[in-house]
């Protein structure tokens, strides 16, 4: 019964991770369209996660190396990417392009992220090898997939004999922009988000190297986007009616999204990792843009069509190749560096006469 429940609950966890993301992406699409300021949103949320996050930092972080200049350049960098803007990038994608499609694109991080780390020569391209093949196919698939569901709609399907829609269709931030133009600068503020939150995935990555505390790295990582995002908010959001919420769907939110979503799924998802691996947990990812693409044609009357499911379908496949090959590669380095250690062993171990 244990062995069975440690191989089903990594799974069970990550399910969970992508349902609370996937409500957190209708809960931001309601309050936008309640009249909620992106910047304030942002700036909540990682005013909430750090709220969550410092205690667990504080209590099983005890041992954490010195604070130096090149770690505080390099955690400003990921409060600045992660926090400021990609987050708010992504929210104005929520405004002016559907839930669906912002959660579809989503998942060219994975790709995107392959790109930058080639062009900053920190992978290499290996043409000959299945996995380098595997990788730079499905950053194509992901590509033509993010087009597909760009540029092409197709017969539109009824999934529910009712229609619910919680959005006020007068409430209209975008004034004279049409429908197709809106959706176009939607589609650029979330493959910018994505390109951003790649870059803050490089950022981590240094910053593991010299700061080995995922938790307490999360937690400065809120604690200076809250401080950039209330900067930034209140320069360009002077309303202070704006900072201002009761008992509704605002405070709901940023809650929810800040102590849940950049919160405690985010410890959860460390433990994953380091319970199964980076490639496991990206493996999910998909399930959001199922979870919201339901949740959304059902509250939010938002249309499910043929080019949404053919460019989600693409954009699914290129990230599980490139998954494939990053963990082909993995492997292999794996194999690699285990015959390398069995090699210094057997060289530094004496020989024992006969």
């Amino acid at each position: 019964m244990g062995t069975m429940w440690d191989m089903v609950k990594p799974a069970l966890l990550m399910v969970s991770v992508q349902i609370v993301f996937s409500a957190c992406n209708v809960f931001y699409k309601l309050a936008i369209f309640d009249g909620m300021s992106t910047i304030v949103i942002t700036a909540y949320r990682l005013a909430f996660a750090s709220i969550t996050t410092i205690p667990f930092a504080l209590i099983f972080e005890r041992k954490r190396p010195k604070m130096t200049w090149r770690l505080f350049f390099l955690l400003l960098l990921s409060g600045l990417f992660n926090g400021l803007l990609y987050q708010n990038l992504f929210f104005g994608a929520l405004v002016m392009a559907s839930a669906t499609l912002v959660s579809a694109i989503y998942n060219l991080i994975p790709s995107i992220t392959f790109v930058l780390a080639v062009s900053f020569s920190l992978e290499k391209l290996n043409w000959r090898a299945p996995s380098g093949i595997a990788k730079v196919t499905g950053t194509i698939l992901g590509l033509a997939g993010a087009l597909l569901l760009t540029f092409y709609k197709g017969v539109e399907f009824e999934i529910w004999p009712f229609q619910i829609n919680l959005l006020d269709p007068t409430n209209n931030e975008l004034g004279p922009i049409t429908e197709a133009t809106s959706e176009l600068l939607g589609v650029l503020c979330v493959v910018i988000s994505c390109f951003c939150f790649s870059i803050w995935l490089i950022i981590q990555a240094k910053i593991s190297e010299i700061y080995p505390c995922p938790q307490s790295s999360i937690a400065l990582m809120s604690v200076i986007g809250t401080i950039q995002c209330f900067i930034l908010g209140f320069i360009v959001e002077r309303d202070l009616n704006q900072w201002k919420f009761g008992w509704d769907i605002r405070l709901l939110t940023v809650a929810f999204s800040g102590i849940l979503g950049s919160g405690i799924m985010y410890l959860v998802m460390a433990w994953v990792i380091q319970a199964k691996g980076p490639l496991y947990t990206a493996a999910f990812n998909p399930l959001m843009l199922l979870f919201v693409t339901v949740v959304a044609s059902m509250i939010l009357d938002e249309k499910l069509n043929l080019g949404s499911i053919l460019g989600g379908v693409l954009i699914v496949c290129g990230l599980y190749t490139v998954l494939w090959g990053k963990g082909k590669e993995t492997q292999k380095k794996i194999i690699h560096e285990t015959f390398e250690t069995a090699g210094d062993t057997e060289a530094t171990t004496p020989l024992l006469s006969p």
